[in-house]
Formats: structure tokens, C-alpha cells, sequence
């Protein structure tokens, strides 16, 4: 796939991050989005760990800009989309991609949310606070895209256009 392709894929991968953001779950001071994860995994397999990061960076953006994300949404995608990318990449793998997605934002991610949270949002956090909940979001959403790519024929569509890549 050509850098054109890529970016293509982003926009559309982008587009479909913010348009489901409104779909999350309130716990405490964070806002869970299972779809940001499944945008996460789908991202890392198709485009790599590259794209995958820059489509959370972006994301993360928009949703904050218009009002349907907080600053948890930083933490809260880009290491997990990291970690899947760098995991897809080595291993070529769908069910290691969805286990990078969910300890790169269930573990790192949450960690790095707590000083966050008092740095820049002047709240009180324990350092695991957010292990819980950002743990249960990114496995239904790394869970959900397992589930499309293994399940559907999505992945007889990528397998074939990765040959080419």
C-alpha cells in the first residue's frame, strides 16, 4: 500500500473514530470509547504502527476540539495503538495485535492518565486509578475488531492486498 493509500485509509479511519466518539462510557473523569481500541487494532493491521498513532493523535484532537473527549483521550489511545501496530508488525498476528492494543492502553496508557490527571486537570489519582476501566474499554474494542477481522471477510481482503504491501 502507497502513502496516498495509507493517508486515504486514515481520513476514512479518522472519520469513523470521531463519528462513533459520542458513544462513550462516563466513569468518573474519563470518558471510555471501545471504538477508539477497534479503530486502534484496525489501524495497526492495515496501515501499521505509524498511521496507527497518528490516527489516535488525531482523534484524540478533534474529540477534545469539539467537546466529546477529555484529556484521558491521549493516554488512552496512543499507546495502545503503538503497542498493536509494533505488535501486528513483528508478529503478523490479530489476536497479539488486540493483547498489544489492551496493554498498551489498559496498562501504559492508564498509568500515564494519572499524571495527567493532576497535572493538568488538578485532580486527585491513584496510580493505578485507571487500570480498571481503561483496561475493560480497550479488550471490548480490541475484542469487537477481532471479531470483524477474523470472523468476516475482511481478512481474506487484507491478507491478499498485504501480499502487495
Amino acid at each position: 500500500m502507497n502513502k496516498t493509500h495509507k493517508i486515504a485509509l486514515s481520513g476514512v479511519l479518522i472519520a469513523l473514530g470521531v463519528v462513533l466518539s459520542p458513544l462513550s462510557i462516563n466513569v468518573g473523569i474519563t470518558k471510555l470509547l471501545p471504538f477508539q481500541h477497534l479503530i486502534n487494532v484496525i489501524s495497526a493491521i492495515l496501515i501499521g504502527p505509524l498511521y496507527a498513532v497518528l490516527n489516535a493523535i488525531v482523534i484524540s484532537i478533534i474529540r477534545n476540539l469539539v467537546g466529546w473527549g477529555t484529556l484521558f483521550a491521549f493516554p488512552g489511545s496512543i499507546f495502545g495503538a503503538l503497542l498493536a501496530g509494533l505488535m501486528f508488525k513483528k508478529f503478523n498476528n490479530t489476536y497479539l495485535t488486540a493483547i498489544g492494543e489492551v496493554i498498551g492502553t489498559g496498562i501504559i496508557g492508564a498509568i500515564v492518565a494519572c499524571p495527567v490527571a493532576i497535572l493538568f486537570m488538578g485532580k486527585e489519582a491513584t496510580l493505578f486509578a485507571y487500570v480498571i476501566p481503561f483496561v475493560i474499554s480497550s479488550f471490548v474494542g480490541a475484542l469487537i475488531a477481532v471479531i470483524l477481522f477474523e470472523f468476516t471477510a475482511l481478512k481474506k481482503i487484507v491478507m491478499k492486498k498485504k501480499v502487495s504491501v
